[in-house]
């Protein structure tokens, strides 16, 4: 039996997922969560007794599921090994998880649906306010990878080197978040470089918003420049 991924099409965490997924060539079926209609599809009973975070990803073998899209994508780098997601040094390997956290811990879960609901729904805070902190927390997090990668000599065609890896699977969707809100992405020349060789790969094109099944709309593009 394939393997389960319970996804939402512009999720971030399983966009990660996906992403790995494609990198490593396994083979999974999509089970769509949508997280807007209804008043959010995960939260519903049936998909709480699977997942009580309530949240997307979660990753179900048939025998064990794993929820949190970093601990998934560890996984499935442990049990198939190629293409390695991470370096092989002890220090490279811990500079990579750090960038990925970055994002991953840093940057998205202050922007997630559940927060920005919140924040409107329970704080009535305005459109406009909501979408300033959006933007804010992204353009802090985006300016320190910035300033990491602009000058590291390990950056290569990606984060690390010339194979994509965690790091890059953490990136992309963060980026697609960017330039969904219309941010202006002209101060991260080196974060742009990585995001457009990545989406010059299928395992990341494949993963991407406009190509799932519940899909609403087309990946984000890059307003140009006044």
């Amino acid at each position: 039996m394939k393997p389960k991924l319970y996804s939402f099409w512009r999720s971030s965490a399983a966009f990660r997922v996906r992403i790995a997924l494609n990198l490593k060539g396994m083979n999974y079926e999509l089970i769509p969560v949508h997280l807007r209609k209804n008043g959010g599809e995960q939260l519903a009973e049936e998909y709480t007794n699977k997942n009580p975070n309530q949240l997307v990803p979660l990753f179900d073998d048939g025998k064990d599921s794993i929820h949190q899209s970093i601990a998934i994508i560890e996984y499935l780098n442990e049990i198939q090994t190629e293409p390695p997601l991470l370096p092989i040094s002890a220090i490279d390997r811990a500079w990579v998880r750090a960038l990925s956290m970055d994002i991953a811990s840093d940057i998205h879960p202050i922007n997630n649906v559940r927060v920005l609901r919140y924040l409107v729904k329970e704080l009535g805070i305005s459109s406009e306010a909501k979408d300033d902190w959006y933007q804010h927390w992204i353009k802090l997090g985006l300016t320190s990878l910035e300033k990491r990668l602009g000058f590291d000599a390990r950056v290569g065609r990606f984060v690390y080197g010339n194979q994509p890896g965690l790091a890059d699977i953490c990136l992309v969707p963060q980026i697609f978040n960017a330039l969904s809100s219309k941010l202006d992405m002209s101060p991260y020349p080196s974060l742009m470089k990585i995001f457009n060789e990545c989406m010059k790969l299928p395992a990341f094109i494949n993963a991407s918003w406009e190509k799932q099944i519940d899909a609403e709309g087309l990946n984000p593009v890059a307003t140009p420049e006044k």
